[in-house]
């Protein structure tokens, strides 16, 4: 007679250890929610919302809603980070704005103290060395007035040194904020791809032994614009560009020539160029996983892939072949 014992010994087993790592998860997610970075409250407080609806729909335990909510917990510490990044840039602003306000105050205080303040106290001096026998009451109304002047230009000095002192003060608290934000959120921000201009330039100017250029038509983006809007569309083509740049080696010039069409000057000769491009477009079509109101959405990247070989051709016939290419519907 077969026992059951053991099987079922086993299940239970294997049950708790997934209430075990499904609790885990949820919690770690409410911890990331808990302990988000203070921005500006409405989007702090967005970002803890949606984090807290992830975890609720992650609650079910089912196999979809873990591995969906997998790609929108990467999506939803992506767009904080990038929100944190801008955070951190209008500080910075602050900060320059507050150091050219310091800059400013202290060449007006030293136009003060190189002008009025010297004038005032020229007058006060020549007021004090008014003779004894000018008359009494004349020379005890001249020494208070100079008194007055005297006390009134140790307060103006005094206000001057109070404000210098806020404004030192506030910049010293915007570099801490700053540094506090800094250490606590790795910024990794999305390399800037060159615009079709200076591409063309790049070619002209362009001519060593070995060089390709890699053409690509992202297909995808425009569609992405029309059925989820244009914050997903924009975050699809960085995460393109991204993967684009990850993909090529650090000598590569990587432009973007239109909407959905990007290029890469490469220095290698075309067989290796193929070989690369093969890789690039089984990495990068298919499905990307964006946001869109804190819910992952999944727009597709549909790639076609040239090759230009300039060759003994001019620059101009180069970015003929080019323009055949990436501007073709």
């Amino acid at each position: 007679m077969i026992s059951l014992l053991k099987p079922m010994n086993d299940l239970e087993q294997c049950q708790r250890a997934r209430d075990l790592a499904l609790d885990c998860h949820l919690a770690a997610i409410r911890n990331i929610a808990h302990y988000a970075i203070e921005l500006e409250p409405r989007t702090t407080a967005l970002y803890r919302k949606y984090l807290e609806d992830l975890a609720a729909q992650a609650s079910t335990g089912t196999g979809d809603a873990l591995n969906e909510s997998r790609a929108t917990l990467r999506g939803l510490l992506r767009e904080y980070r990038d929100q944190t990044s801008h955070y951190l840039n209008g500080l910075r602003q602050e900060l320059s704005d507050a150091v050219t306000a310091l800059e400013r105050t202290l060449e007006a205080l030293a136009r003060c103290d190189g002008d009025h303040g010297v004038r005032l106290r020229n007058a006060v001096a020549r007021l004090r060395a008014i003779p004894v026998d000018a008359g009494s009451a004349v020379r005890e109304t001249v020494l208070a007035a100079a008194s007055t002047i005297e006390s009134s230009l140790e307060e103006v000095r005094k206000q001057h040194q109070l404000s210098v002192a806020q404004f030192v003060m506030e910049i010293g608290i915007l570099h801490k904020r700053i540094d506090a934000l800094e250490n606590a959120a790795s910024i990794d921000r999305l390399t800037q791809l060159i615009n079709r201009g200076e591409m063309e330039e790049r070619i002209r100017g362009a001519r060593p032994a070995k060089m390709s250029i890699l053409l690509l038509k992202a297909g995808g983006l425009r569609a992405a614009e029309t059925q989820f809007g244009h914050d997903v569309a924009e975050e699809l083509a960085g995460a393109f560009a991204k993967r684009l740049h990850n993909c090529l080696p650090p000598t590569a010039v990587i432009g973007r020539w239109s909407e959905e069409a990007f290029l890469a000057i490469l220095l290698a000769d075309k067989p290796e160029t193929a070989a690369l491009a093969r890789r690039i477009t089984e990495g990068l079509a298919g499905a990307y996983a964006c946001l869109k109101a804190g819910k992952t959405v999944r727009p597709v990247i549909h790639l076609r892939v040239g090759i230009v070989d300039p060759g003994t051709d001019s620059a101009e016939r180069v970015l003929q072949r080019v323009g055949e290419f990436l501007n073709e519907v």
